[in-house]
């Protein structure tokens, strides 16, 4: 696929230039059709570098996510785990956005994917009572929700609803204990 997106791209400019120069002679080229083929360019060069990032876009089926058990938090916090705690739903667009810019991620998922880090996910989707009493304790009424637990930080370190990769390596470099 990038290679035709390549030579489209290819095509794209060289049909640009190609107007430029005509345009150059005294041809009558209208400047909107040389400016609409640039962002066309502009947009397929966008994709090619996305595409082309040399990043495992399905390294997220490795992470290991445990239902949402807030009870069973402290537990893991007393043997020296962090617990990262995903509270999401399929019909929120907030939450497929973290996912798809932040939670997805190669670099993030393989900071999530360490020994010492537990991840617990509460999905929303249908009623749940866990999730309900979970988020009543936590003041929170819709999601996305996202707090990271540690012995340094045993009442968790909540994030932004809009999560930035540097929200995560952040609050999990916090939440390690300073030896």
């Amino acid at each position: 696929m990038t290679t035709i997106m390549m030579i489209l791209l290819g095509i794209i400019f060289a049909a640009v230039a190609g107007l430029m120069w005509a345009k150059v002679k005294g041809n009558s080229i209208p400047t909107l059709i040389i400016i609409m083929l640039v962002i066309m360019g502009l947009c397929f060069a966008s994709v090619l570098a996305f595409i082309n990032k040399g990043e495992d876009y399905l390294a997220y089926q490795a992470l290991r996510w445990q239902p949402l058990q807030p009870n069973k938090i402290p537990q893991y916090l007393s043997q020296g785990k962090i617990v990262f705690v995903d509270i999401t739903a399929d019909w929120c667009v907030p939450c497929q956005t973290n996912k798809a810019n932040v939670l997805h991620r190669e670099q993030v998922v393989n900071q999530l994917n360490q020994p010492n880090i537990i991840l617990m996910q509460g999905d929303w989707t249908q009623a749940d009572t866990v999730i309900e009493q979970y988020m009543g304790q936590q003041s929170v009424a819709g999601t996305p929700f996202n707090k990271v637990y540690s012995t340094v930080y045993p009442n968790g370190i909540e994030l932004p609803k809009v999560l930035m990769i540097d929200d995560i390596r952040y609050a999990l470099s916090l939440a390690q204990p300073q030896n």
